[in-house]
């Protein structure tokens, strides 16, 4: 499932589809008749059906799958929905002014069909916690098995582009994504970001606004989901819409908290904010007090817990990121959690 399946007769609608996939860097499959595109329909990544060939495909009842668009061109009468529906498409597109949507959804042609990104989101129980350390930690481990993404959601942090020493690498950061619209690809977020090997991230750059809106966020995560195996999101402890938003749709959201009388005071806090605390689990950092009691009293069940690392800091500024060692507490915490976790979507 690499290729776009473009079927239509029109000519016209042939060529601009064609010109998309070239802009999106993708090679279609062309099918001009009903046969073809009953041939190609089920093992393509993603189907664009031309609104001259809808009635005839729709009438030969092919099997429903995702990744299905009717395309038109100008405006689209009402028996074209209805068609819509009955081929199972997820949609209608009018060209010309869907052709930069149609350029983004080709570009995501090589991740359709594949299984969500699993979602992690950290969050400090309170101030000096080491959330987005650990958040790093997890990234530099879950990249060993594919491609793994942080997103820095939180504009007071450290930053995990030097958390992870990748704050010299080129690419996108928030400030341009903010002054984008409309849907944004997987591959070019992928493509776009700092990275080293399978390990990306997206942060601020000096100068950038540190405001986020909910629906830049939003697509941005979407995106992220689509075009990676892991995202690993950076979280602020502030209640505002943004980090509610994020936290929703976070598949487990990990609770970094030291083992200390205040530690544990601000974490019982921060999870009374918390309707749906299902998704909670704690990571207990430091000596002081026991994980399990320590979970006890926050409210949320243990899921790791760990000790502080010697010349944690002294990796960081090296640029080497805080995982030095599978066997070191970040590494030996970070793949106990990495083993828990709920599968993919």
């Amino acid at each position: 499932m690499t290729h776009a399946l473009l079927i239509t007769a029109d000519e016209t609608l042939l060529d601009e589809l064609v010109r998309l996939c070239a802009a999106a860097g993708t090679t279609p499959d062309v099918a001009a008749d009903v046969g073809a595109a009953l041939r190609g329909w089920s093992s393509a990544a993603l189907v664009l059906l031309g609104a001259d060939l809808a009635p005839e495909v729709a009438r030969a009842a092919p099997p429903r799958r995702d990744g299905v668009h009717v395309v038109a061109w100008g405006s689209a009468p009402d028996a074209l929905f209805r068609t819509a529906l009955a081929v199972g498409a997820e949609g209608v597109a009018l060209l010309p002014g869907s052709a930069e949507w149609l350029a983004a959804v080709l570009g995501d042609v090589g991740d359709v069909g594949r299984a969500r990104g699993l979602t992690i989101g950290l969050m400090a129980g309170s101030g000096g916690a080491g959330a987005t350390t650990f958040a790093c930690a997890l990234a530099q481990l879950a990249a060993r098995g594919g491609p793994t993404v942080v997103i820095d959601a939180d504009p007071l942090g450290p930053g995990a582009d030097r958390v992870l020493g990748l704050e010299e690498r080129p690419g996108v950061r928030w400030g341009e994504l903010a002054r984008t619209a409309g849907r944004l690809s997987a591959r070019s977020l992928r493509e776009g970001l700092p990275r080293y090997a399978d390990l990306a991230v997206l942060t601020w750059a000096t100068g950038d606004p540190r405001d986020l809106d909910v629906a830049t966020v939003r697509e941005v995560l979407s995106a992220a989901r689509r075009g990676h195996d892991t995202v690993v999101v950076d979280l602020p402890r502030a209640g505002d819409p943004v980090t509610d938003d994020l936290v929703n749709r976070c598949d487990q959201v990990l609770l970094v908290v030291t083992a200390s009388v205040t530690g544990i005071a601000s974490a019982a806090r921060l999870v009374a904010r918390f309707g749906d605390r299902s998704r909670l689990r704690l990571v207990v950092r430091g000596g002081g007090a026991e994980p399990e009691a320590v979970a006890r009293a926050v409210g949320v069940p243990l899921i790791a817990a760990m000790g502080d690392q010697r010349g944690l800091a002294e990796a960081i500024d090296l640029g080497l990121g805080p995982v030095r060692s599978r066997r070191g507490p970040l590494g030996r915490a970070a793949q106990t959690v990495l083993g828990l976790m709920p599968a993919a979507a």
